[in-house]
């Protein structure tokens, strides 16, 4: 996870939260916590990079609509980060 960026993290998390959310109930949900318009073209790379390092497999709905789900690799990553993190910030 140290090479993502900090966007593609919030994507991970925003997957791990949701049942095969489609790109665009993803992008709402990280525009209403970035309070600010998220572009396709910012959106649908960074899926695309989290497919391709194995994190995220990307599945199809219907000719017009994919859904994303963690991959084992990407939940143990997400758990690792969380755990990494738990070391610094006692809440």
């Amino acid at each position: 996870m140290y090479d993502l960026t900090g966007f593609q993290r919030d994507l991970l998390y925003v997957i791990a939260g949701e049942e095969e959310p489609h790109g665009l109930a993803i992008k709402e949900e990280l525009e209403e916590y970035y309070e600010k318009e998220i572009h396709h073209g910012r959106l649908y790379p960074n899926l695309d990079t989290l497919v391709d390092k194995g994190l995220v497999e990307k599945g199809r709905r219907d000719r017009r609509t994919n859904f994303y789900t963690l991959t084992r690799r990407g939940q143990r990553e997400l758990e690792a980060r969380r755990d990494w993190e738990a070391q610094y910030v006692d809440l």
